[in-house]
């Protein structure tokens, strides 16, 4: 799938038939907008809201605080990338959801989720200048992402790749949900269990069930 040779190009070599691009010509990008606090809440009202990084993991974001009135939404399976304080940290939407200001959405035009994700990682190195400005917050407009420049494979690898990837990183999805699941079961059954409220074979039917 590789080609056997390389050719100049504005970032230098890269391999033949390979493209120099921009994020905006690549990938549908989306800047969060923060809807009025006043519709915010942690009791389940609406859906997930992530107003920046604040609420980032290993890689999904946990939910802490729902929206009612949402504005920008991600989509599940959408690279989050922090374009705020600090720029280029990066999680996926483990759902679909209300994004803030601090957050950014992205999809590679082929709907390549697993090829986005990584897309997004391999640009740390020029997120990293927008926090090295001299400002004292860190930002990157949409103007400034969507001109970021990249090497830009052929079609082909891209769907290779993402045929390579994809099915390891369901593995990852998958892991998380269940460890997401057991970590419910645990915080909803323990108290009652060291309580008293319950007993251990109602809470193996409660596990069943």
């Amino acid at each position: 799938l590789f080609p056997d040779s390389f050719e100049e190009s504005a970032l230098g070599l890269i391999p033949k038939g390979w493209k120099v691009g921009t994020v905006g010509e690549e990938f549908n990008l989306t800047m969060g907008q923060s809807p009025p606090s006043s519709t915010y809440n942690e009791n389940g009202d609406g859906i997930a809201f992530y107003q920046g990084r604040r609420d980032f993991g290993f890689r999904y974001p946990t939910i802490r605080v729902y929206c009612n009135a949402p504005t920008r939404y991600a989509k599940y399976g959408d690279t989050l990338v922090s374009v705020r304080a600090p720029v280029g940290d990066i999680n996926l939407a483990h759902e679909k959801c209300c994004i803030g200001r601090g957050l950014a959405a992205i999809r590679h035009k082929t709907d390549s989720r697993s090829y986005t994700y990584y897309s997004m990682l391999n640009l740390n190195d020029d997120f990293a200048t927008y926090e090295s400005d001299g400002t004292v917050f860190g930002s990157i407009s949409k103007q400034s992402f969507s001109d970021l420049t990249r090497i830009v494979p052929a079609k082909l690898i891209i769907i290779k790749f993402e045929n390579l990837t994809y099915s390891l990183d369901q593995t990852i999805e998958n892991n998380e949900n269940q460890s997401r699941t057991l970590a419910n079961i645990r915080d909803t059954l323990l108290p009652k269990l060291m309580s008293g409220e319950i007993r251990v074979k109602e809470a193996e039917t409660i596990i069943k069930e």
